[in-house]
């Protein structure tokens, strides 16, 4: 094993070394390669350039990327920035935080509890926690239900309400629906310390770093291991949509020893996890999982549209198909960090890459084309194509937002579409919009608050003509717009109108307004009134995400609950 550097290579560099430091980010130093190098060698120059195209294309700081198979790790490398004030480049031994990917750990040791006879996954989760406080019309959760994202529970609160009285409401029978829930997955590390005997870290360590050798890596997220993070990012200002080329600042330190993602890890190390998974569940030093617990873990218990048209949940981990291979993966969002694995099971490999910054995606396509790579390579077929990049600015159905819209007092907005891409006229310019699905963020700071959100003449038929778009509160309409120009709705809802915030860095802020008699949280979720004051979030038809307002003063609600957690009304706008 070779665990030393062993190849240094600065693509697109025609000075030496320190000039390529001084000005460009996208270099990559390999740290491990196994010896011979031939398995694999070919593949790499592609991915790099690959990777040096998403990163430009992404905004990406830093990045570290592993590969490995059955055999072993097979190749260590960083990219980029570890800290681009001070041009330091990131470096194999600096852990990254893997946010939700940490679901699959926990996920393993509760199986790991279940072979050893001390877990029904089948049993109501009240049997193990009596003090999990929910309130439930339905049949009782299981620890299957939230191993699988569908016990009907929200995902936002803590699994500790600040009032006593207050319970964590199910929406629907378990079973039913699928729902990212981090909530249930922070309580399923109180049952891990609850059968364990072990808190969380110690568990997570005994149980799955030390076996696999992951001795570089860090079960919970504390001050004491900040000093080996990279250095990381997220946006400069976190109460508006992020474009994709927007200011970073660096994040603030958090510390998180919660179930639902708790590791910071090294790429070396997650290459070992990534072996283990190839191998269905075999470790260096033995099973990690029975054959019977890894099928469990890897089998499809429910579709997860969430990750994909594809998509199913295992134990803590995606279930899909690549390429018509049996794919397991998940990414990973924490607060400046994202991440995200693949491993193919049928070919036995898999890539895993971080980021040292949160701007709202995952490098998912790195993964992807690591492992069709690592695929061609082992088959001796050609090496796929590069994908091309992905401007911030393509839209490809610009035209058929194109056109001039209305608002009842007389504004007006005027976009115009070109070489696929959109544009608003503002000020006697062109101002580029960023995305795509009818949602468009506008490059210009007097419309940085909230997104463009177009609207069809029938909103289930993609086909038919865009009749209207929203900013905010206003509202304007097409030509092609035939339906009301007036709508009524309850006056208190203006009440609860505002900017909302919690200064934890996982909530922030939120805004609230209604626009064409609805309640809409930041412009685009609409918020579907329930009895007993209660607001369900409706961007997905099922989600048990909720808000109440409280304490009205001088005609302001001056807070809310969101799915329990406590968010106050900020006096701008």
């Amino acid at each position: 094993m070779i665990t030393t550097v062993s190849r240094r290579r600065f693509m697109g560099v025609s000075a030496g070394v320190g000039a390529t430091l001084a000005s460009s980010r996208f270099f990559a130093l390999d740290s491990y390669a196994r010896t011979p190098a031939g398995k694999y060698e070919g593949m790499f120059a592609p991915l790099d350039a690959f990777v040096e195209q998403y990163m430009r294309d992404m905004n990406a700081p830093g990045m570290t990327l592993v590969l490995a198979d059955r055999d072993g790790v097979q190749r260590v490398v960083t990219y980029g920035w570890s800290d681009m004030e001070g041009k330091a480049a990131v470096q194999p031994g600096q852990i990254f935080q893997i946010g939700s990917i940490s679901k699959s750990f926990l996920s393993i040791c509760l199986l790991q509890l279940r072979d050893e006879g001390k877990l029904d996954l089948h049993k109501p989760i009240a049997a193990y926690m009596p003090w999990l406080r929910i309130d439930s019309a339905f049949a009782p959760i299981t620890t299957h239900h939230m191993l699988t994202h569908s016990s009907g529970l929200p995902s936002i609160p803590p699994v500790f309400l600040s009032d006593p009285a207050q319970k964590h409401r199910a929406a629907y029978a378990p079973g039913e629906h699928f729902h990212y829930c981090n909530m249930a997955f922070t309580a399923l590390g109180h049952l891990l310390w609850t059968l364990d005997g072990r808190n969380i870290g110690d568990a997570i360590r005994q149980r799955v770093f030390e076996p696999l050798g992951m001795t570089q890596s860090e079960p919970v997220i504390t001050l004491e291991n900040r000093p080996r993070q990279a250095k990381n990012y997220n946006p400069f200002q976190g109460d508006r949509p992020y474009p994709r080329n927007g200011r970073l600042s660096e994040a603030p330190a958090i510390i998180t020893t919660e179930g639902a993602g708790c590791i910071a890890a090294t790429p070396r190390d997650m290459g070992l996890y990534v072996q283990m998974i190839a191998n269905r569940g075999q470790g260096r030093r033995g099973r990690l999982l029975s054959e019977e617990g890894f099928g469990l873990f890897s089998q499809a218990h429910i579709q997860a549209e969430e990750f994909g048209p594809t998509a199913s949940y295992g134990y803590g981990i995606a279930v899909d198909t690549l390429d018509g291979h049996k794919i397991l993966r998940h990414t990973g969002g924490m607060v400046s960090f994202a991440s995200s694995m693949h491993v193919d099971l049928d070919e036995g490999v898999g890539a895993f890459a971080s980021i040292n910054a949160m701007q709202g995606y995952r490098p998912n396509p790195v993964a992807q084309y690591a492992i069709r790579l690592m695929r061609a390579q082992r088959e001796g077929k050609p090496l796929p194509t590069i994908p091309p990049p992905t401007a911030a600015t393509r839209v490809e159905d610009a035209a058929e937002y194109a056109g001039v819209y209305q608002s009842a007092d007389g504004r007006t907005l005027e976009f115009v579409a070109a070489d696929q891409a959109l544009f608003l006229l503002q000020k006697g310019k062109r101002v580029p919009l960023e995305g795509g699905g009818g949602r468009f963020i506008v490059l210009d700071e007097d419309f940085a608050r909230f997104s463009l959100a177009f609207g069809r003449a029938d909103a289930k038929d993609p086909k038919s003509p865009v009749v209207e778009v929203g900013w905010g509160s206003d509202w304007f309409v097409n030509a092609k717009y035939s339906g009301p120009n007036q709508f009524d709705y309850p006056k208190e809802w203006d009440s609860y109108a505002g900017h909302y915030r919690n200064e934890s860095a996982w909530i922030g802020s939120l805004r609230i307004l209604v626009r064409k008699g609805k309640l809409l949280l930041d412009g685009v979720v609409p918020l579907e009134p329930a009895p007993g004051g209660v607001f369900y979030l409706r961007d997905e038809p099922y989600s048990p995400e909720w808000i109440r307002f409280g304490e009205v003063v001088n005609g302001k609600a001056m807070r809310i609950k969101l799915s329990g957690e406590d968010m106050w009304r900020v006096m701008t706008a």
